[in-house]
């Protein structure tokens, strides 16, 4: 990708193996061209925010949606969603809680925080790609959120 600007979906996951998938599933129907891969919460932070590796990001172009896994090193998937959440700028912008944990205490706070879906990954591939394909199609296209 040429530009972080041109990023519709900012995916957050610390699994190469998930990652690979669901970036497979977004090219079968042409949401994978625009996707950025960030590998931990603390990335995230940093791309969502525009500093460090990304300070030549602009906050004006945030991500169209961001798939964030829960279980992830350095921080959290709950800690970046409390912050995107608490930034007025982010704030609007869809998270969608995909993620292995079946916890009800990991539901529970992704929606008291404002998640706006919160999905367990299936474990088989067919399945898998067909939520994901799901996910995207629903979140990128069909879904309006102020501008």
């Amino acid at each position: 990708m040429s530009s972080y600007e041109e990023v519709e979906i900012l995916l957050v996951e610390d699994n190469p193996k998930d990652a690979e998938m669901t970036q497979r599933a977004l090219r079968k129907h042409n949401l994978g061209n625009k996707v950025h891969w960030v590998k931990d919460g603390a990335e995230a932070l940093d791309y969502v925010f525009c500093r460090g590796e990304y300070a030549g990001r602009s906050m004006g172009r945030p991500p169209r949606l961001i798939l964030l896994d829960i279980k992830m090193p350095k921080i959290d998937g709950i800690e970046v969603l409390r912050q995107i959440k608490a930034d007025e700028r982010l704030r609007p912008v869809p998270v969608v809680v995909m993620t292995s944990s079946n916890e009800e205490r990991d539901v529970v706070d992704s929606y008291r925080l404002g998640v706006n879906s919160y999905i367990v990954k299936p474990i088989e591939f067919p399945a898998f790609l067909e939520v994901v394909a799901k996910i995207g199609l629903y979140w990128v296209v069909t879904n309006r959120v102020p501008a």
